[in-house]
């Protein structure tokens, strides 16, 4: 009997696609390493495009044009000593930043980098997980991400951190709602929660999904500013008012997680928006049916990221253009301002859908 279960185990484990395994283990590594990257290197272009706003040079000594400046700032943040408050909850001090990280980091895997690629006779998807649920899974985890500041303010026992994280918190709660809003006209035409289903029916279509939804992209593009606190939504990092913002306490590694999240945020926001709206990886004027396989895949990648670093600087010259709201202003912008606008979006695009229906 122990003979058979032995049997049958390995049999299991031969039939296990262990190809299969190894190839997302290897997407995963490849996503999370681009993340870090593109995050890292945000802070230097945050940093220059601030300099040509104010007409000034920006970073220019590490390295040349100070391409390694970001790399400086990195070894300076992580070599300075940890230090954790006396009377902070040490457990949930550490695990805040912990949170904060692993969020930003697990938005990106249901989005499709590129189309199905052949490798070595298997047939691989760009896309750590195609679910048929994607968008829900993106709001589930950006959830999650406001525990990630709310648990660092509160446990490092400062009255500053504590009011940051309250703001942060109420502020995501109320911009979510526009931002799910915004969706639901855009999931009536496109009858999908799967993010690889909506970028194939803007490949395969004469228009992208902004055409149809301009007022929708409006929306979810103001909404994104304010889920990754960027200015002038950045209530919740006030320094006139805050000091800090919920960070106060923080140091070291632990405060390069807080601030290397907010930019793989931004990263992940921007190229969320780029597929949902802006066909993801497709090319204009290009039909990569006509295309060899790895062509296809260079030139998807270099519209997919071509489409987000665009958002990306947008998002830059929003921050060094505008002035921060009060907060009064901020809550008014969300419920009395866009959630109307949302709802109102949403009856039009339903009747238009209706309308069509009819037609045919």
């Amino acid at each position: 009997m122990i003979e058979y279960f032995e049997y049958k185990k390995h049999m299991i484990l031969l039939a296990f696609d262990w190809g299969f395994v190894l190839e997302k283990l290897v997407l995963i590594a490849i996503v999370i390493t681009v993340s870090l990257v593109v995050a890292m290197y945000a802070t230097y272009a945050e940093r220059k495009v601030a300099g040509f706003m104010q007409d000034r040079l920006g970073p220019n000594r590490a390295g040349p044009f100070g391409l390694l400046q970001p790399l400086a700032d990195g070894l300076k943040l992580f070599f300075k000593e940890e230090i954790i408050p006396g009377n902070s909850n040490k457990f949930l001090f550490v695990l805040g930043p912990s949170l904060a990280m692993l969020t930003a980091m697990m938005t990106s895997a249901v989005i499709p980098w590129g189309g199905k690629v052949e490798l070595g006779g298997r047939i691989v998807d760009l896309q750590v997980a195609d679910i048929n649920i994607g968008i829900l899974y993106i709001f589930g985890v950006v959830s999650l991400g406001v525990y990630g500041m709310m648990i660092g303010g509160w446990a490092s026992n400062n009255k500053y951190s504590l009011m940051a994280a309250l703001r942060g918190a109420s502020q995501a709660i109320s911009y979510e709602l526009a931002m799910g809003l915004s969706l639901i006209a855009l999931l009536m035409l496109t009858g999908s929660l799967s993010l690889r289903t909506i970028t194939e029916q803007q490949i395969q279509g004469n228009w992208w999904n902004i055409v149809y939804q301009p007022l929708g992209f409006l929306l979810f593009f103001i909404c994104a500013l304010a889920e990754c606190n960027r200015a002038p939504f950045d209530l919740p990092e006030a320094e006139s008012e805050l000091n800090m913002g919920y960070h106060q306490e923080y140091s070291s590694m632990k405060l390069g997680f807080f601030l290397f999240s907010e930019y793989i945020n931004m990263f992940i926001s921007c190229t969320i928006i780029a597929v949902l709206f802006l066909g993801g990886y497709d090319m204009p004027f290009v039909d990569e049916a006509n295309l060899s396989g790895v062509t296809a895949l260079i030139v998807g990648l270099v519209a997919l990221f071509g489409k987000t670093f665009l958002l990306i600087f947008i998002f830059m010259w929003i921050r060094w253009t505008l002035p921060r709201f009060r907060y009064d202003q901020l809550m008014n912008l969300g419920w009395k301002g866009l959630i109307p606008l949302a709802l109102f979006n949403m009856v039009v695009t339903g009747a238009v859908v209706l309308l069509t229906m009819k037609g045919h």
